[in-house]
């Protein structure tokens, strides 16, 4: 008999669970690389829209000037001006700024009310098809822009409503996936796990700026179509694979002795509002139904007696927006998060034109360097995680990593003017900092107190929670981009200060739960009230 390959070794080591948790950690991590894959054209087709004619016109001037010399070519000016048209109506006007920018804060808006709506609606609704629905709409609202060039619409009117419409539906991904993922993984790792996980929003980032690129300068339509297929199809894949909770995979794995002592597990909620009964034999020793589950096949004792299965609790009822707010750190982390999401949408909207100006690079040089913030943002989620997980303190440490990103904006802001070296250095210190606490609160956090203990085992919270903790991060996003337009008109180093303020105000949020974490005797890592809850 031939030795059994090392690599089958490997696979077979893994338990059913572990397969089926890596398998919900990969689809919900393309689910929603698919949603920042989708938002992404807009920033690259923005050139397309409104182009620089300055290079047109002088063009355009001199081959005047030889048709007024040679006369044989002066019916040649109109066709060139006309082929050589440079913006999108309706924006090749000179407001053009304030149109493109009213796209963007269109959507923002519009996701940030969603989003405080979405968790209630997920909360209520089956996640699968809640965000299924959510993703094939996405993928209809973006392709609808790519429509506008294939169909030559020129209504603002038009190009707006898809924003608003796409923003709405867009929030129906970040608080189904977070609350699968969490359904899935336990406070353990849970903030390593969810720093890998979170990657997503730079992976999404990058393929949708390759994809949108490709087709930018031939048809820009494609560049919103193709991702808005892409965000479709993964739709149906989450409708056909997506499993929201471990207990969904009992009716599955039932174990039926024989048909006449059959045990019907009808659907009731119980812990976490997913099925829990107990079996209740004759001699009345009561069996957790979840122990008969995970016992292994050999070990199971069937009874020859009939059993009858007893609901071990009532079904718990889906949380109010208010009662979601009463949860000890919600409204903290909210506000926090408002502020760090301020500074990390600033940076993600304005920093290639910043590099443009300060390094004196073109833009396309600008964009390549800017994806360095990103790098950095996924080894500071990473390293807020694992540090967090360690020792047991979320605010803790978000507090610490904003307390350093303030002074390292200001000297990202000095240093960058001295070279592409020192900026390459700042770019990756500063995305760490600024994006650990915004990835730490959106991930972990909003998790961790969407399964809070005051919840009773009630995790359907933890759509609601989720979504009032990114909607008022959201609030910030479209704030940030719209006052450092205001504020550059004065010069960047007035941007600096305020993304400095907002970095200390949110500082000075976390400050009473810091002083909680600081001051309480019992605060073992979170791995170790893991176990004793077990």
């Amino acid at each position: 008999m031939a030795p059994v390959p090392p690599g089958i070794r490997l696979l077979v080591s893994f338990n059913r669970e572990q397969w089926y948790r890596a398998l919900t950690f990969m689809l919900t991590f393309l689910l929603y690389t698919s949603f920042h894959l989708s938002r992404k054209p807009i920033s690259i087709v923005k050139s397309e829209l409104h182009k620089n004619c300055s290079a047109a016109s002088e063009l355009a001037a001199a081959t005047g000037t030889v048709a007024s010399n040679g006369g044989s070519q002066e019916a040649s000016l109109p066709s060139l001006h006309t082929e050589m048209g440079c913006s999108w109506k309706p924006f090749d006007k000179s407001n053009y700024k304030q149109l493109l920018g009213a796209m963007d804060y269109s959507f923002l808006c519009a996701y940030a009310i969603g989003m405080y709506l979405s968790g209630i609606i997920g909360e209520r609704l089956p996640i699968r098809l809640y965000l299924t629905v959510g993703m094939l709409s996405s993928g209809l609202f973006t392709c609808l822009f790519g429509l506008g060039y294939i169909y030559n619409i020129h209504s603002l009117g038009f190009y707006i409503f898809v924003q608003v419409a796409n923003g709405l539906v867009q929030t129906t991904g970040w608080p189904s996936v977070v609350t699968c993922i969490g359904n899935w993984f336990g406070k353990g790792r849970r903030g390593l796990i969810m720093g890998l996980w979170n990657s997503h929003t730079s992976v999404g980032n990058i393929l949708g700026s390759l994809i949108a690129g490709y087709w930018v300068s031939s048809n820009w339509g494609l560049s919103f179509i193709v991702p808005g297929l892409i965000i479709a199809a993964m739709g149906v894949i989450c409708f056909l694979f997506l499993i929201e909770h471990p207990n969904d995979l009992k009716g599955i794995y039932t174990q039926n002795p024989s048909p006449g002592n059959r045990v019907s597990a009808k659907s009731w909620n119980g812990e976490n509002g997913h099925p829990k009964v107990y079996l209740q034999y004759k001699d009345n020793k009561k069996q957790n139904y979840d122990t008969e589950l995970l016992l292994p096949r050999d070990a199971v004792c069937v009874p020859a007696q009939p059993v009858v299965v007893v609901k071990s609790e009532s079904e718990p009822s889906a949380i109010s927006f208010m009662g979601a707010l009463r949860i000890p750190g919600v409204v903290e982390f909210s506000l926090c998060l408002l502020f760090a999401k301020l500074v990390s949408y600033t940076f993600l909207f304005w920093l290639p034109l910043y590099i443009t100006k300060a390094a004196h690079l073109d833009a396309k040089k600008a964009g390549d360097l800017s994806t360095l913030f990103d790098v950095g943002g996924i080894v500071g989620g990473i390293l807020a995680g694992v540090i967090s997980d360690k020792l047991g303190k979320r605010a803790s440490t978000c507090a610490v990593m904003l307390l350093l990103a303030a002074p390292t904006l200001y000297g990202f802001s000095m240093i960058s003017q001295l070279g592409l070296g020192p900026t390459v250095g700042m770019l990756l210190v500063c995305g760490g900092l600024v994006n650990g606490p915004y990835a730490l609160i959106t991930t972990a956090v909003s998790a961790d107190l969407g399964t809070h203990k005051s919840l009773k085992g009630n995790a359907r919270a933890l759509s609601t929670v989720t979504a009032i903790i990114d909607g008022t991060g959201s609030v910030g996003a479209a704030l940030g981009p719209l006052l450092a337009g205001v504020l550059s008109a004065g010069g960047w180093n007035q941007v600096f200060y305020m993304l400095m303020t907002a970095d200390f105000l949110a500082l000075l949020l976390l400050l009473r739960l810091v002083t909680k974490e600081l001051c309480s005797s019992k605060s073992p890592p979170v791995s170790a009230i893991e176990l004793k809850e077990h």
